[in-house]
């Protein structure tokens, strides 16, 4: 056999089918709702997923306010920053950040999932936010979706 009959089909920008999603996360708990939104965002859940293109969806989620810690971790967890000055580390926690900026929390939390390089960057800007049920999404018409159904 000297030809293969099928050739591996590698995903690039124009060829990724980018979707608007739009995640409800009330009840949710955080670190598994993180994992499956970076999954969406990574495109790991579509057929045609390429390691190193931007071939995933654009995520909304909404109702962030409402999303659950399970244990101490509302207490317990801390988020901890350097200001880049001697003695200048700050934290926080859980939920001094989340009185702060609900959004916060998913935010970090998925951002964490992503990878550390310039993909992980333009992946991140895939992710929007929102603490309430209201977003600004609406013109790009996304589709709803239960993460309960992933796996």
């Amino acid at each position: 056999m000297s030809k293969l009959s099928y050739k591996t089909v590698s995903a690039n920008k124009e060829t990724a089918n980018k979707e608007w999603l739009v995640v409800d996360a009330d009840g949710q708990t955080l670190g598994r709702l993180a994992s499956k939104v970076a999954m969406l965002i990574r495109g790991k859940y579509k057929p045609n997923y390429t390691p190193h293109v931007d071939c995933g969806d654009n995520v909304v989620v909404i109702n962030a306010e409402k999303i659950n810690l399970t244990g101490k971790k509302w207490t317990d967890k801390s988020y901890i920053r350097h200001t880049g000055y001697p003695g200048g580390q700050r934290s926080l926690t859980a939920t001094e950040m989340f009185e702060k900026d609900p959004t916060r929390l998913v935010e970090k939390a998925v951002k964490g999932m992503l990878p550390k390089n310039k993909l992980g960057s333009a992946l991140y800007r895939n992710l929007y936010v929102y603490a309430g049920a209201e977003h600004n999404q609406e013109a790009q018409s996304p589709k709803a979706l239960n993460l309960n159904d992933l796996r």
